[in-house]
């Protein structure tokens, strides 16, 4: 297995603009495990009327016709899931990143089917669940092409150095920052073009969305939230135990002292009565962005 990791350029690039691709990291017997484990736990969809501990639906979802938005936690219900994030290919694109001590915090697989698949409003990982040090990312494995009409991610480069801004609207917190606040950002926003197999990684405190897919080909995006072993959650809820905590490292050692650093933080609170995903939450904005699927 290739563990060769990051080049000294790469890492600069990303500590400077928040984000990074990295081009055909998977080979194909790869992509047909994890896409087979997709299409595995997609089958349960069938004669759901409502989302589970495993499946977000699209609005547009019925029992007969299921549509699938986000599997949540995958590699809780699937090992191909699991085993993808432990390996020593991944944990050299981490490990440059957040030290050698790395724990996963979760999962999703995000799903946008063709001509439907939901957008994601602008938002900043970090307005979920702040820590005590911001070595925290996101890391994003593409099961499909990423083209500019199937809702590819995009990212506003080095926001990762500004604010934490405001994800609330109506007195909850909605998980999406107002767009017309951010206005001048946006404008700003990068596309993240790649191949079936390529891994993004992108800073928690980087503004990021996705629009509605309009194309005729799916999008589908693995992701996995890890931080520095140091850094420990600020919001509560994000473990029930130390030993649950720590069955989360991915490599390295836990650490039983956080820390802590001059970090802007903003707290995820009142949630929204239906908040179970950021799909959910998002809903309670009142100014959209991007398109919705009628």
């Amino acid at each position: 297995m290739d563990t060769k990791g990051l080049s000294p350029q790469q890492v600069d690039f990303y500590r400077q603009e928040g984000y990074l691709v990295v081009h055909d990291v998977l080979a194909a017997e790869e992509l047909d495990r994890l896409r087979a484990a997709t299409d595995e736990l997609l089958a349960g969809a069938q004669g759901l009327a409502d989302n589970t501990a495993l499946y977000d639906l699209e609005d547009t979802h019925t029992p007969d016709e299921p549509r699938v938005r986000r599997l949540k936690l995958p590699h809780k219900h699937h090992p191909a899931f699991a085993d993808l994030i432990r390996s020593p290919k991944v944990l050299a694109l981490l490990t440059p990143l957040l030290g050698p001590s790395v724990r996963m915090h979760t999962s999703k697989l995000n799903l946008k089917s063709a001509a439907y698949g939901a957008p994601v409003e602008w938002h900043q990982d970090w307005a979920f669940y702040p820590h005590t040090n911001d070595d925290v990312l996101a890391m994003g494995v593409l099961l499909d092409d990423f083209v500019p009409d199937n809702g590819p991610m995009m990212v506003v480069p080095r926001t990762h150095f500004g604010p934490i801004h405001d994800h609330h609207h109506g007195g909850v917190f909605a998980g999406a920052i107002d767009p017309d606040r951010i206005a001048g950002e946006i404008d700003q926003a990068v596309p993240l073009i790649a191949k079936a197999g390529s891994i993004t990684l992108h800073h928690a405190r980087l503004i990021h969305g996705s629009a509605l897919n309009t194309s005729n080909r799916a999008r589908t995006f693995l992701l996995y939230e890890a931080m520095a072993a140091d850094a420990w959650p600020l919001a509560g809820g994000l473990f029930g135990s130390l030993e649950e905590f720590d069955e989360r490292m991915l490599c390295g050692e836990p650490s039983l002292q956080p820390r802590m650093t001059a970090v802007p933080i903003r707290m995820p609170f009142p949630k929204a009565p239906e908040s179970a995903s950021l799909y959910q939450s998002q809903k309670y904005m009142a100014n959209r962005f991007f398109e919705v699927a009628r």
